[in-house]
């Protein structure tokens, strides 16, 4: 079921930054929407997607791929026949990552997260499977963070989950008016420790 990592990446072309550059020249630029100065910690990425069932997911969802630090291990784990789309609204990410991840089954897409339905619904699909979100909710522009929560449960097939790793616990608030079964973990070993919680649309 999973695929091989070097089809999911290939070497950087010239004159794309490295990783580091790249996502530090985004939390300059978008403080507020990048929301940490540094990329998730492998072990983050493995407890964050450990609940997830690979064989029954056809369309996983990203919220704010940054440099693609989730994107990969996600591509390792999907089946062949399955989808990954990455919604971000810096362009400059959203072109960093069409250079650098050749995949078949991914595609980046410069957007609002709170567009969700509209972007699957455009690429051929009714529901996510899950998504996955590093937005960090208590910090967007007012009315936004519940506009996307809202817009994610409605984009969700029941079954599915809502996966949001963040800094502040604040980001429960947004969850619970949607969300009835909520599972939360912490993640030590990152900078800063994380808050994860799966949101589960029962």
């Amino acid at each position: 079921m999973a695929t091989s990592s070097s089809a999911a990446r290939r070497a950087r072309p010239a004159g794309i930054p490295s990783p580091a550059q790249m996502f530090f020249q985004g939390f300059l630029k978008h403080p507020v929407m990048v929301g940490s100065i540094i990329p998730s910690s492998d072990k983050l990425i493995r407890k964050m997607l450990g609940p997830v069932d690979w064989a029954n997911c056809k369309l996983f969802v990203e919220y704010g791929p940054g440099v693609g630090t989730f994107c990969r291990p996600i591509l390792e784990r999907m089946a062949p026949d399955a989808t990954l789309i990455a919604i971000d609204t810096n362009a400059d990410f959203i072109r960093y990552l069409d250079a650098t991840i050749v995949d078949s089954r991914f595609q980046a897409v410069e957007g609002s997260a709170a567009d969700v339905q509209r972007i699957i619904g455009e690429r051929g699909f009714d529901h996510a499977d899950y998504i996955l979100s590093g937005l960090p909710f208590s910090t967007l522009p007012a009315g936004v963070g519940p506009a996307i929560a809202a817009a994610t449960h409605q984009a969700l097939r029941p079954g599915g989950a809502f996966l949001v790793y963040q800094f502040s616990p604040k980001v429960k608030d947004f969850l619970v008016p949607h969300w009835q079964r909520i599972d939360h973990a912490m993640e030590w070993w990152n900078v800063p420790p994380a808050q994860l919680y799966w949101g589960w649309k029962d």
